[in-house]
């Protein structure tokens, strides 16, 4: 539940706290005092569009900050640990809006994506506003009321999930058969292309040692003459360096000086590495042997690989890729067929899925219509409508028109008076009429729902009497199960409240600003029904009205 709300320097407020308690909470004030500007800062802290228009007039930047309360909220409490944000039972949500339209968003001081703000919200507070009435005319609304009083969240995700499947298995199915109709007659051509490459069998390396077998072909005299050249020079030769070193050597040893001991050994090991590198050398040689028909051969063979990568573009090292990717394009091709009968029967399947959930949604919708029908039925006549009801049509709607919601179209339809004939709403009620019967749709749907916190914001307009003495009545019982705060203009319902929330406007230093105070004391309260019953002009006699009525409802 809501637990506190900082505002500063939002619309009319400079700063302000406001704490809220569990039950029900009336939210009261003179007209344009900024009763509304307070559902307006939870919105946008749950997750609503901002407006720079929303900054209070020579401000930079307005914030509002929602404390909440989660020990008796599951949902939220497991979803802050999926978005590793959680933080205990206690939640913080803060929003700032600069003047420059600039908007940021955070929970338990972690910065967030608004949209993840608005799925939070979602969980947190449900706002009823006014305006609703019209959203109320909608069928999509109309769909989404029944679903959320039925608790339809696992079965909506399960037909989503099998929609979505389906969805990806056509999409791939006219992806697949949209390569077909561009291929065309080209499989052909890719299975000659591919041959020719493959004919080549040129893998990752195969051109580099090519290139160096063909440089070695192609000077195979001038290696053969200079290896034989460096042979004579290394100990073929009476001046050649192997045997002169092995002279010196002798030489120096029959001197018996032991300071040219190290110099032997160099000398020695000189003459080693002269005789290792002479049978290298002649290794060399001997595999020098001209072979004209090898060379023509690989001549050919790098012809044939320069010509080809030529043809398509590519650098001749870039062949085996090229190679590669025809091969995956031939079997893509060749596969299609097979592919597209795995899939037609993958779609077959993900469609008889589809449809078995959307059937057990679609008898639980039914299920649910009748019995929502008939609550609504029964509080329009609590609601000053005797005889009125509702009946909730659910529709099976055409297999193209599937979607995430289902195989469903679902319409409200109303009888205001006895004897009528139940018609779609919107070409129903009055005005006055389409209050009550939003509310009674309101207060139903509220009941059954997981939201901990229920917002109504003036959707008792078009009431009064003994009518507003019952809308009171509900939010009141309402209360004693979730959380509710309720702005409303009528003292039938304001008496009712567990708690009480003053608005107004006051001039400060020049400026225009909003204040809400917590009406604690019986005359403060008595004080306010009285205004709200006799208009600026206040007597006795409204004031022992409002007493009365504050006792006659604590009474209820």
């Amino acid at each position: 539940m809501l637990t506190h709300l900082h505002l500063r320097d939002f619309v009319l407020v400079d700063r302000l706290e406001v704490e809220f308690q569990p039950g029900f909470t009336v939210l009261t004030g003179e007209t344009g005092a900024g009763k509304s500007i307070l559902v307006e800062a939870l919105g946008l802290v749950l997750g609503n569009r901002a407006d720079s228009a929303m900054v209070r007039h020579g401000a930079r930047r307005a914030e509002i900050v929602a404390g909440v309360d989660l020990a008796a909220n599951p949902e939220a409490r497991a979803w802050l640990e999926a978005h590793e944000l959680d933080d205990d039972e206690e939640c913080q949500l803060r929003r700032t809006l600069g003047a420059d339209g600039r908007s940021r968003a955070y929970i338990n001081g972690r910065p967030v994506p608004r949209q993840q703000l608005l799925a939070l919200g979602a969980l947190l507070v449900d706002i009823h506003g006014q305006h609703e009435h019209q959203s109320l005319l909608r069928r999509d609304f109309q769909l989404h009321l029944l679903d959320a009083y039925a608790d339809h969240p696992r079965l909506l995700t399960t037909v989503a999930e099998h929609y979505r499947q389906l969805r990806k298995r056509e999409d791939e199915l006219q992806e697949l058969e949209r390569l077909e109709e561009e291929a065309g007659g080209q499989l052909d051509l890719l299975r000659y292309q591919l041959e020719e490459l493959q004919t080549l069998a040129l893998d990752a390396g195969g051109l580099r040692d090519l290139e160096e077998e063909h440089r070695r072909l192609a000077n195979a005299d001038a290696l053969l003459a200079t290896g034989q050249h460096g042979l004579a020079l290394l100990e073929d030769d009476d001046r050649a360096v192997e045997p002169a070193l092995a002279r010196l050597e002798s030489q120096l040893r029959e001197l018996q000086d032991p300071q040219l001991a190290e110099v032997c050994e160099l000398l020695e090991g000189a003459g080693i590495q002269v005789r290792e590198a002479a049978a290298e050398l002649r290794r060399y040689c001997e595999g020098l042997t001209p072979d004209p028909a090898r060379l023509q051969e690989v001549e050919r063979r790098l012809g044939t690989i320069h010509d080809l990568a030529r043809k398509h573009r590519v650098r001749a090292d870039q062949l085996p890729a090229l190679t590669t990717d025809l091969a995956r394009r031939c079997e893509r091709l060749e596969g299609a067929a097979q592919r597209r009968t795995a899939l037609q029967e993958e779609i077959a399947a993900a469609l008889e899925a589809y449809e078995k959930a959307c059937a057990t949604l679609s008898a639980s919708r039914r299920r649910a219509a009748k019995a929502l029908g008939e609550e609504i039925s029964s509080r329009m006549s609590r609601l000053g409508m005797p005889g009125g009801r509702v009946e909730i049509q659910v529709e099976a709607l055409p297999p193209e028109r599937r979607s995430l919601q289902g195989l469903d179209r679902v319409e409200f339809l109303v009888a205001a008076n006895p004897g009528q004939p139940p018609r779609p709403l919107a070409r129903t009620a009055s005005g006055g009429e389409l209050s009550r019967i939003s509310l009674a749709i309101h207060v139903t749907t509220a009941r059954r729902g997981g939201i901990p916190t229920l917002i109504f914001d003036e959707v008792d307009v078009g009431v009064g009497g003994r009518i507003a003495e019952i809308v009171g009545q509900e939010l009141k019982t309402l209360g004693e199960q979730r959380q509710v705060l309720c702005i409303t203009h009528l003292p039938q319902v304001a008496a009712q409240g567990h708690h009480h929330l003053k608005v107004s406007k006051v001039r400060k230093g020049g400026a225009t600003t909003t204040r809400i105070q917590p009406l604690h004391s019986p005359e403060q309260r008595r004080e306010e029904i009285a205004r709200m019953l006799g208009g600026t002009r206040i007597t006795a006699r409204t004031r022992a009205h409002a007493q009365e009525m504050i006792e006659g409802m604590e009474g209820d």
